[in-house]
């Protein structure tokens, strides 16, 4: 048709865009070294995650189990028996330290009742309580904690890891431009295409990592928090039956 010119656009298979893949095999070493560092940093970081979730639920679960039997339990004894059925919780672990401390305290006391808080052997029984209660807890608060720092540590140097990498490759397309004299796409496309990938990685594995890692201190410091409560109660109802005696 007169005045109407019609453009047929075929791509050219030659021009053909490479994929993510090829772009990563592609690479400057030190960039996939970067990747591969990220890379790395982020499959702990997943592995810590799932398993310090699954840790918190049960260590929540059982010791809101323990310390129901522990308030509806009349003897010491029963409580210590059965905590060993919360291997998870720390609370149930603080009792059974200070039951064993208290035992020790109070072994050459006689006539006393089964499962009954005996009479301590001189003044100073309650401060190793609260002494053996206070390393009992910072043990298992120590358990509680392993390895979420690193989440930490992958959340505040993932980024920067990534943005190493960013420079390097955008350092990478400079030196394209500088070698061949020319600026086009095609001479720093694939560089620049590194520069993203490596600063688009170092989020994938900060992401996560933050927002991991302060959940699970909120959990951590509502479980000292139970921990505490439960050594004042425990160290209050051994003083109120040294005082009644």
């Amino acid at each position: 048709m007169d005045g109407i010119i019609t453009v047929f656009l075929v791509a050219d298979p030659g021009t053909a865009q490479p994929g993510i893949v090829e772009l990563l095999l592609d690479a400057d070493l030190i960039v996939q070294l970067v990747l591969l560092t990220l890379l790395g940093m982020s499959v702990v970081c997943w592995y810590i995650i799932f398993d310090k979730a699954r840790m918190l639920r049960r260590a929540s679960a059982q010791s809101a189990e323990f310390l129901k039997l522990f308030w509806e339990s009349r003897r010491l004894d029963q409580v210590y028996e059965k905590a060993s059925l919360y291997p998870d919780s720390p609370i149930a672990e603080m009792f059974k330290a200070a039951y064993v401390e208290l035992h020790k305290l109070t072994s050459g006391t006689e006539g006393q009742a089964p499962g009954t808080v005996p009479a301590p052997a001189s003044a100073d029984a309650t401060d190793n309580l609260t002494r053996s209660l206070r390393r009992a807890g910072t043990v298992e608060l120590t358990r509680l904690e392993r390895m979420v720092p690193f989440l930490a540590t992958t959340g505040s140097t993932g980024p920067f890891i990534g943005l190493f990498g960013t420079v390097w490759g955008i350092l990478r397309a400079f030196q394209r431009i500088g070698a061949t004299g020319s600026a086009s796409i095609q001479t720093v496309g694939p560089d620049i295409a590194h520069a993203l990938i490596a600063t688009a990685v170092g989020l994938a594995a900060a992401i996560p990592a933050v927002m991991a890692y302060n959940y699970f201190n909120s959990r951590i410091r509502i479980l000292n928090n139970e921990m505490d409560n439960f050594s004042s109660d425990f160290l209050n109802i051994v003083k109120r039956h040294f005082r009644g005696r």
